[in-house]
């Protein structure tokens, strides 16, 4: 699996609430890169709500989903955590962890009825706060002569990069930044080539990622 792929996450940190028979369920959630991470944003949580019935939770880390954990904490066994971390995987959202606070409204909801209110809290939640991908980019650095500016720069406003800096010395130092693909990156060296007559060097830097907002289909 590659180190750097396209993922989903939630666009921010945020929170949404729902009445389930009388029942309070807050889905807190952000995003985090480390159990570390996730670990402080559910004691912030658990700190905030003190008062509640429950402070359940899960979180996904890694591309790959390779570190995930789950916790009911008092409600019946795999109604609460369990469901909800299948929700962040069903959503397919990676490096996120979600907190599930609810304060009991009096009427009992039942195995099934928890399942299904800790499952749809969070996936209330993440469409509320937003999903984003993540896509990967590979940044690209090159000189172009002041004659051939121009060109190139027109060149890279209508092809499917990004300019993320120009620096005017002796000549025009340009930094793109192009999906992380080998076919891609390979066709726009080449375009860039041709365009300048092999004038031209590339230094390839680091993969940064750009965000997107992911449309429903």
């Amino acid at each position: 699996m590659s180190k750097f792929q396209k993922y989903c996450t939630i666009k921010e940190t945020g929170k949404h609430e729902l009445i389930i028979k009388e029942s309070r369920f807050i889905a807190s959630m952000s995003r985090c890169q480390t159990v570390t991470e996730a670990e402080n944003f559910i004691e912030l949580i658990k700190n905030t709500y003190r008062d509640a019935t429950h402070n359940t939770f899960a979180y996904t880390l890694g591309l790959d989903g390779s570190k995930a954990k789950a916790s009911d904490n008092g409600e019946p066994a795999g109604t609460a955590g369990v469901p909800e971390l299948k929700a962040l995987q069903l959503m397919d959202l990676h490096n996120v962890v979600v907190v599930v606070t609810r304060y009991f409204g009096g009427i009992k909801l039942g195995a099934g009825g928890l399942i299904r209110a800790y499952s749809n809290s969070v996936s209330a939640a993440a469409e509320a706060i937003g999903i984003v991908e993540c896509i990967p980019q590979q940044s690209l650095t090159f000189s172009v002569p002041y004659p051939e500016y121009g060109t190139i720069n027109h060149y890279l406003e209508n092809a499917p990069v990004t300019i993320a800096n120009r620096t005017f010395g002796a000549q025009v130092e340009l930094t793109i930044l192009v999906d992380n693909e080998a076919e891609l990156i390979e066709q726009t060296k080449t375009e860039l080539t041709n365009l300048l007559a092999g004038q031209i060097k590339f230094k390839q830097g680091t993969v940064t990622y750009r965000e997107q907002t992911k449309t429903s289909k």
